[in-house]
């Protein structure tokens, strides 16, 4: 990292993320920090957009749930804001969008050793509730795009900061984004800058929510008999999910996912059965995460699994006469990839070298993230951003300062080659 950007902006960068953090910008609570967010971009010379998601064009997206669900949400009372820069010859240029997004999740107060909403830096590792994921990275990419007002380069084009919300619940703000254009202008490449612990992500994994519902037969405790408990259909439906989950870890490969033991996991979240401790439990629901692969559609790997389900029912006297529903709820997520060839990744690959960072082949994520819309608009769209997914969403949540600065030189110098 050269100490130019880091003696430049070290500090307007730390009091911009802490007044950041000091927002509880849980899902729907946005708006406030938005609205600041709005004034600093404009008090920095970028000329502002906002736009709000339609939730009757959500509710036509095959990740989305059904209208009613998304009126929950509140997606219509929510902005995203973007900041814009224009270099040069704008519209002979090439577009850059630098995406994060404001929302972060909710917390448990008692598990943090510090309140979450109160930024707390001990030497150089700064601690809050969005530290990682991702109000650092927003930081980042504001003065990563505000310091090319003074490079001496040749460039043509814009570069956009876009904060954007709901991301926790879907991408909302992103999916809107790549639905409707917000902007007067095309996009030909993005960064989202969630926590990659500074690699190249090429490839993010996608996931199919599933709610099963099992039914059997409740009875009193002391005529147990006389009932059907669900937990033995509950049990070998498990099996059965978790054998095929192993199959798929075998039969379904992709280059970039080598170095992970499970990649692509299903994990069931949460199981409610029965509704007395004296009572045979004749219902119970279970919610589960099921890993996409890139190249996998939701639907193929949905196939999968309700043709291991119909197996098992088939094997059951009981089951096959009253046979579990098994439901997408919630938010979907498809995978996506891009080329490793994409000029946006050769130019983020030779930024990273120039800031002597030695990994700068593609790797690929088992997460979801934003990049999936744009890419699905036609937007090469690469994640690349300073900390580690395994502080996100976790207690205490944390980064490391220095690689906000460094990931902050090397978002600008990306779009300074990309420019030019």
């Amino acid at each position: 990292m050269t100490a130019e950007f880091a003696s430049s902006y070290d500090e307007p960068m730390r009091e911009f993320v802490a007044e950041l953090i000091r927002f509880e910008t849980t899902d729907g609570n946005e708006a406030p920090a938005q609205a600041w967010l709005e004034g600093k971009l404009e008090s920095l010379g970028f000329t502002t957009y906002k736009w709000v998601a339609d939730p009757d064009r959500l509710a036509n997206h095959p990740e989305f749930p059904g209208a009613s669900e998304l009126e929950a949400m509140r997606v219509a009372d929510r902005p995203n804001v973007a900041g814009v820069l224009e270099f040069g010859d704008a519209d002979a240029g090439p577009t850059l969008i630098l995406n994060g997004h404001m929302d972060v999740v909710p917390v448990q107060d008692e598990l943090w050793t510090s309140d979450p909403f109160e930024p707390r830096w001990e030497a150089d590792t700064l601690t809050g509730r969005g530290a990682v994921d991702m109000k650092s990275q927003v930081t980042a990419c504001v003065f990563a795009a505000n310091s090319l007002l003074d490079s001496d380069a040749d460039l043509d084009g814009r570069v956009v900061v876009e904060s954007v919300i709901g991301e926790e619940e879907g991408g909302i703000g992103a999916a809107a984004a790549a639905l409707d254009n917000p902007y007067p202008f095309d996009r030909d490449a993005a960064i989202i800058a969630e926590p990659s612990d500074m690699r190249v992500v090429t490839a993010t994994e996608g996931c199919l929510m599933k709610r099963l519902t099992v039914t059997g037969k409740p009875a009193h405790a002391a005529r147990k008999w006389r009932g059907e408990s669900v937990l033995p259909h509950f049990e070998r439906i498990h099996h059965a999910f978790e054998s095929l989950e192993a199959e798929r870890g075998r039969r379904v490969t992709h280059p970039l996912y080598e170095a992970f033991d499970n990649p692509w996991p299903i994990v069931i979240g949460r199981v409610n059965a029965g509704n007395w401790a004296s009572n045979v439990p004749g219902t119970l629901t279970a919610e589960m995460r099921i890993g996409v692969a890139p190249g996998e559609s939701l639907d193929e790997v949905e196939r999968e699994f309700h043709d291991r389900l119909d197996t098992v029912i088939e094997q059951s006297q009981w089951l096959s006469g009253h046979p579990p529903r098994f439901e997408r709820f919630s938010v979907q997520f498809s995978s996506a990839e891009i080329d490793a060839d994409e000029p946006i990744v050769g130019a983020l690959q030779a930024a990273m070298a120039e800031s002597e960072i030695d990994d700068t082949a593609p790797h690929g994520e088992t997460y979801g993230a934003d990049a999936r819309h744009y890419i699905g608009a036609g937007i090469p769209t690469v994640v690349f951003g300073p900390g580690r997914i395994e502080q996100a969403h976790f207690p205490d949540e944390s980064v490391e300062w220095a690689a906000v600065l460094q990931a902050g030189e090397i978002i600008a110098n990306t779009a300074e080659r990309f420019l030019s």
